[in-house]
């Protein structure tokens, strides 16, 4: 099975957080047009689009990533940091309950959203940062110890989350900005200096989605050998999203 968990964009997505840039006005339109376009990427990657119900009263909805982590057949449920985001949470757990797995929940005090967690191989990197504590990482480790993982907590200085500023190639490999996360708690990373250019999600194969913002990235990636599916996220980004937020993937 491979799943790409997706949500369409609220009618409030003007009234999204932001926290670490300016506001500026988005595009309703426009960010459907480009929703669809991210979903369309996904469905030729091979990827069957499932699309979570729509949360229209919940601005940020559309990150969908936030409120789930999922490992192996476990949808762990977040608690967000950001607590006008919890309500985004029941909709996603209808979907992974149809979906077909088992459910674990992160529990207050713990924090935790799904934007601060990266899986390479059976490590979990998990930013400790103004969304998540370090309670809910004590949570996550408890919950993925017996699927075989590590959790490795990674302190965050300004930036959202943890895939804001590091991601992982098909390869091992990390695309990482240098002045916002600790680099050296990772194996060979690759700085870049594009915003967008840390943000890729692995498709299968050589194929690598990235944002339509990072176009000397996407050569560095042909260059190394990877296929770029690049999209247009410009009205997400306004909002502090990337290509990671946007979906969960689901591979059993």
């Amino acid at each position: 099975m491979r799943t790409a968990l997706v949500r369409e964009p609220s009618s409030r997505l003007a009234d999204g957080i932001v926290t670490h840039i300016g506001r500026s006005e988005i595009d309703l339109s426009l960010a459907r047009a480009q929703h669809m376009a991210y979903a369309d990427a996904l469905a030729s990657a091979g990827w069957e689009v499932y699309p979570a119900p729509a949360a229209d009263d919940c601005p940020d909805s559309v990150f969908v990533e936030d409120a789930v982590v999922v490992v192996d057949d476990l949808a762990v449920l977040t608690h967000p940091g950001a607590p006008a985001r919890r309500g985004e949470v029941a909709g996603v757990e209808q979907a992974v309950l149809e979906l077909g797995l088992r459910t674990a929940r992160i529990t207050d005090p713990g924090t935790l959203e799904g934007g601060d967690v990266l899986q390479v191989g059976t490590t979990v990197y998990v930013g400790r940062g103004g969304r998540t504590n370090a309670e809910g990482i004590r949570q996550l480790r408890d919950l993925l110890a017996p699927l075989g993982r590590t959790v490795v907590a990674v302190p965050l200085g300004e930036v959202l989350h943890l895939k804001s500023a590091v991601t992982a190639l098909p390869d091992g490999t990390f695309l990482a900005l240098p002045h916002l996360v600790p680099t050296g708690l990772f194996p060979a990373v690759r700085p870049v200096e594009e915003e967008g250019g840390c943000h890729v999600v692995p498709l299968g194969g050589d194929r690598v989605l990235l944002a339509a913002s990072a176009p000397r990235t996407a050569e560095l990636l042909g260059d190394l050998g990877f296929t770029p599916v690049v999209v247009d996220i410009g009205e997400f980004e306004k909002l502090e999203g990337c290509v990671t937020c946007l979906s969960v993937l689901v591979s059993r």
